[in-house]
């Protein structure tokens, strides 16, 4: 297992049509975004506009979370959906989908039969919380969203704070123990 800390230092920030994306990891590493080479990719991205249309990704499986601020989705002009701040939403990267309302988000992209994926999020406090990795995960990241935690994997203790990751790349069967203050997004994705 490789484990990595990951800090600003370590993530890409380029702008899109409604505001700013910052890639936190991509897999290959050596894949780019804007080529659609790639088999997962997590980012959070500010949504910065009142009403914006997400890029079209019609080879992708898109999971999203907002982490501030509330906004509606609409996909391929169907009911609206409404997120409230790390409420999990999976939906069709072709899908054409519109958002309304501002909010700064989570997103896990995973490529239609190559790669299977989830998100989730997990709130950290003064008792130790044990997190099972699902058994088939090949690579997970923990990105702490705000407040300030202690995570332990294999026995080996992490200070993360607000806007800081954890990368791990084929997590042995240990659970993650967090403990500390703080509001995390937990991705994993293992290749098909």
């Amino acid at each position: 297992m490789t484990v990595s800390r990951l800090t600003s230092n370590d993530y890409r920030t380029s702008r899109w049509s409604g505001g700013e994306t910052t890639e936190l990891v991509i897999w290959p590493r050596d894949a780019v975004y804007g080529q659609r080479d790639f088999l997962f990719r997590v980012s959070s991205a500010t949504v910065e506009l009142e009403e914006s249309t997400f890029t079209a990704l019609p080879d992708y499986h898109r999971l999203i979370a907002t982490l501030e601020g509330t906004i509606t989705l609409r996909h391929d002009g169907g009911a609206p959906l409404t997120l409230a701040p790390y409420q999990v939403h999976a939906f069709d990267g072709g899908s054409e989908t519109v958002s309304l309302g501002r909010c700064r988000d989570f997103n896990l992209m995973l490529r239609k039969g190559k790669s299977v994926g989830s998100l989730t999020a997990l709130t950290a406090d003064a008792k130790p919380l044990s997190v099972p990795l699902d058994q088939a995960t090949a690579f997970a990241l923990l990105f702490c969203a705000e407040g300030r935690c202690t995570v332990t994997v294999d026995g080996v203790a992490y200070g993360l704070s607000s806007g800081e990751s954890l990368f791990l790349e084929a997590p042995a069967a240990c659970p993650l123990s967090l403990q500390g203050a703080a509001r995390l997004m937990l991705a994993q994705a293992k290749i098909a």
